[in-house]
């Protein structure tokens, strides 16, 4: 009788175990099914070489927490004071297959504090960047509406010298032919809109042109390859090349 009841014993306890397993297992997936994180390598003839990540975590079914950085330092960047942006924001769909995501970042370096001193080292508070993504992914559309302002936050100018600050915003809308491939047009503007002894603005580059773009049908991956002209007087084209990952 003592032997059956220990094995009854143990065979509740083996369930219990198991039962637990599974609960800790289901509770792992659903906390991991709540993080997202994309990373994205991105060349192009203005900034050069710079990788880009961005996250999120489900605060509640309608409400994301979102975090952004770039690696600016990758490319042209290096020469600012290894030039580096991160932020923080919120994220939300207003409608189906519509994302909008409100974010505010903070720099470290030396292109809006000092105007990009040859030399000089970085500093953190370079400035600072509202900004905001609009996105759009349909069945058969896709495109993304960026817009940032970059305004320095601390003065460090050299004699002679001045603090910078710039708008920076793109937009392109494409057709999806297929799973796998997508095109559509790309416009993109940057303008130096002065600094501490700068009191007019000044075009950078203004682009626009076609992009191509090539996705894994499953998610995870994609290339795209934007290119066309320059608006701005005096320069000539632009080119743009983009992979990313979704984890």
């Amino acid at each position: 009788m003592q032997n059956k009841i220990t094995k009854i014993t143990a065979a509740v306890a083996l369930t219990f175990v198991c039962f637990l397993g599974m609960s800790f297992q289901q509770a792992s997936a659903q906390e991991e099914s709540r993080f997202n994180m994309d990373v994205t390598l991105n060349s192009d003839q203005f900034f050069g070489f710079y990788p880009f990540f961005s996250g999120s975590y489900s605060l509640s079914s309608t409400l994301d927490f979102t975090f952004y950085g770039i690696l600016w330092s990758g490319g042209t960047g290096g020469g600012w004071g290894n030039w580096t942006e991160f932020g923080v924001g919120v994220g939300f769909e207003p409608a189906e297959g519509i994302s909008v995501s409100p974010q505010i970042g903070i720099l470290g370096g030396t292109l809006l504090s000092k105007g990009a001193v040859p030399g000089s080292p970085g500093i953190f508070g370079d400035g600072i960047v509202p900004n905001l993504t609009i996105g759009l992914d349909k069945a058969k559309t896709e495109g993304e509406f960026y817009a940032g302002f970059y305004a320095p936050l601390r003065n460090e100018a050299p004699t002679g010298g001045t603090t910078l600050s710039y708008l920076h915003y793109w937009a392109n809308f494409g057709f999806k032919a297929t799973e796998f491939f997508s095109l559509g047009a790309h416009y993109e503007h940057l303008i130096n809109t002065g600094g501490s002894e700068i009191a007019t603005s000044t075009d950078l580059y203004q682009w626009l042109g076609p992009y191509v773009q090539f996705s894994n049908p499953k998610g995870g991956a994609f290339a795209r390859f934007s290119f066309g002209t320059d608006l701005v007087a005096g320069n000539d084209s632009f080119f743009k090349l983009t992979t990313g990952f979704s984890f």
